[in-house]
């Protein structure tokens, strides 16, 4: 279809909530997204590009063909999105993991039933619990939780070897309480699984208090080994959550979610049960570049919880992701209990999501090389800005001045993500005439930079691949009409501030703002690079104010000329010093005659 008929096709779509399908030529799926309006929501890609990011123009350019499937109401589009991403694995949706790396615990349909792992969830009559985690932690687990109810985890057949031969090690060890004997009874091994089960669902709480119960009755009636046997299986139970992660989760009445973007993507889950932190998961996954933490994070708690039939109460996250209300019914139809997904603002809950933000970085930094971050972050800035590219060489360049007099400029270069000090240049503003301008500053700066380079320079050489002008869009403008005048096509773009002098977009010389706080290793980049070079440029300014306040109180001084103005700013460093040395000191730089004729400038009353 023609962008044409694809925008006329979604121009008929009605204003319900629905669940849409983007295809390529041959029929795959390359994108499902949900939306409250499909009309509105998907006649937006076929309007005018500009404002997209990068990522929705390089898929709307594969888009052949489109399907959309409506329902009922918000929630709704979310569990459907959820599984369709599932079935296609549309390669511009964040990914987790498929279901074959979260195994199912299976509890058998007979007389015996047993605990198996499976892969997915089957139509067998059995009961299946999960997912969870990854196949050993919930192997081991699930070992676990047979070892605290003292069932067996021996590859016995029951009941065909009930009685067959002595009990194995782990009756000896008291890890299982020999139901291989003929003496157990079946009834109580149902009970025991069915408790395990309880724990599997996490339903601890009501077991351990249905567990205390017989305990006190048993010791009541001075049945005192077997309430030894109740208590020390209460105390097992007990320590799962303290000791598994999975089952951690699966105990949880709270998951507090941290997330990070950056050369591997990671987020992190915090289980809290009663106020307790009782286990933490970390998993890394494949982020599309241009992708916001809010569009991640909403993809990410969807196919994370979705899938479970085992769900916390509260779920915090670290920032709005616009669904939290839609997941939150979602979550509740399948729980069948109140989940409340929502964003702490203050108090101990905002803390607890401030150390899952930490938990989701450490990890990525663990798993992420310098190189690695440095090429994403380079890569979200030419997404950002357009780039052909991700920027080898940045320059960013700043004026300071007071007033009319000593007016600088500062230039910086980035090499990648790093400073490259040796490529430092400094300027004197020389061409200006009365008082200070910034912006004929910044084009005579401009213009003697590109000039030593088009002369063969090597210390100005090469050329940067992005300009960035402390400033606004006439800063901009500024240096764009120089490059210009040059035959150069360098992007240019200021780095604009907020009312507390940090850096909160780029603006193109056409006045385009362009947000970087959405993206926060991009932010802390441009930000980096703005101080940078204001540093560099207030040192110099500083010094050069300096050297012209000595000069004119040293100026007109016999014998005393700029070179040896020069020698004693370099000896003594400071006018106050010059005034408090005395005739010796000030001959231990220039010779007597001249030392004592600055002796006498600062200490004789006129």
């Amino acid at each position: 279809m023609t962008r044409d008929e694809l925008r006329e096709k979604a121009n008929d779509l009605p204003l319900l909530p629905g669940v849409y399908l983007m295809m390529d030529k041959t029929g795959k799926v390359i994108y499902v997204g949900k939306a409250k309006k499909l009309k509105n929501r998907v006649s937006q890609y076929f309007q005018d590009s500009a404002g997209h990011s990068e990522k929705t123009r390089r898929m709307v350019a594969q888009i052949d063909h489109f399907d959309t499937i409506i329902v009922t109401s918000e929630f709704e589009a979310l569990v459907l999105e959820n599984s369709l991403i599932k079935r296609h694995m549309p390669r511009y949706n964040i990914l987790l993991k498929d279901d074959k790396g979260y195994p199912f615990v299976r509890m058998s349909k007979e007389e015996y039933p047993r605990f198996s792992l499976a892969s997915r969830y089957a139509n067998d009559g059995a009961r299946y619990f999960g997912p969870f985690g990854g196949r050993g932690e919930t192997k081991a687990a699930l070992d676990a939780v047979l070892s605290a109810l003292r069932l067996p985890t021996c590859h016995r057949n029951f009941p065909r070897d009930i009685g067959a031969e002595r009990p194995c090690l782990n009756y000896h060890m008291g890890r299982c309480d020999g139901f291989c004997r003929r003496e157990m009874s079946g009834e109580e091994y149902r009970r025991r699984m069915d408790q395990a089960a309880k724990v599997l669902e996490g339903k601890s709480k009501p077991l351990l208090k249905e567990l205390e119960g017989e305990m006190l009755s048993e010791a009541e009636a001075t049945r005192f080994e077997q309430a030894a046997a109740l208590r020390d299986r209460i105390r097992s139970i007990e320590a799962l959550s303290k000791k598994q992660t999975v089952i951690a989760g699966l105990c949880a009445d709270t998951d507090i979610w941290g997330l990070f973007l950056g050369g591997k993507s990671c987020y992190a889950v915090l289980h809290m049960e009663d106020g307790n932190l009782t286990g933490r998961e970390t998993a890394l996954f494949q982020s599309p570049v241009e992708e916001t933490e809010a569009e991640a994070l909403s993809a990410l708690t969807a196919q994370y919880y979705l899938p479970r039939s085992i769900l916390p109460h509260e779920i915090l996250l670290p920032m709005d992701t616009g669904e939290c209300e839609s997941l939150s019914e979602a979550l509740t139809k399948r729980a069948g209990h109140k989940v409340w997904v929502h964003v702490p603002q203050r108090g101990e809950k905002a803390e607890l999501r401030s150390m899952a933000q930490r938990n989701a970085e450490e990890e990525s930094q663990r798993a992420t090389s310098d190189a690695e971050r440095s090429a994403r972050t380079l890569d979200l800035l030419a997404n950002l800005l357009q780039l052909p590219q991700a920027p080898d060489r940045m320059e960013s360049y700043d004026i300071s001045n007071t007033g009319k007099s000593d007016i600088v400029a500062s230039m910086v270069v980035y090499r990648g993500t790093k400073p490259l000090k040796s490529a430092y240049r400094r300027f004197h503003i020389k061409e200006l005439d009365g008082a200070p301008d910034d912006y004929a500053s910044m084009r005579e700066v401009l213009r003697r930079r590109l000039q030593r380079a088009a002369e063969g320079d090597e210390k100005f050489l090469p050329l940067p691949d992005v300009f960035l002008i402390d400033g606004g869009e006439t800063h901009a403008r500024a240096a764009l009409e120089i490059t210009e005048r040059f035959g150069l096509s360098i992007p240019v773009f200021g780095m604009v501030k907020d009312d507390r002098h940090r850096t909160r977009a780029l603006v193109t010389p056409q006045g385009q703002e362009i947000g970087i706080s959405q993206n926060q290793t991009v932010f802390s980049l441009i930000g980096q690079i703005q101080e940078e070079t204001h540093r560099f440029a207030i040192t110099f300014h500083r010094e050069s104010h300096r050297k012209s306040a000595m000069r004119s109180q040293l100026d007109g001084i016999s014998g005393v000329g700029p070179k040896r103005q020069e020698a004693l700013r370099k000896h003594f460093g400071t006018v106050k010093a010059i005034r408090e040395a005395d005739v010796e000191a000030l001959s231990a730089v220039v010779p007597r005659d001249a030392a004592e004729a600055v002796w006498k400038k600062f200490h004789e009353t006129p």
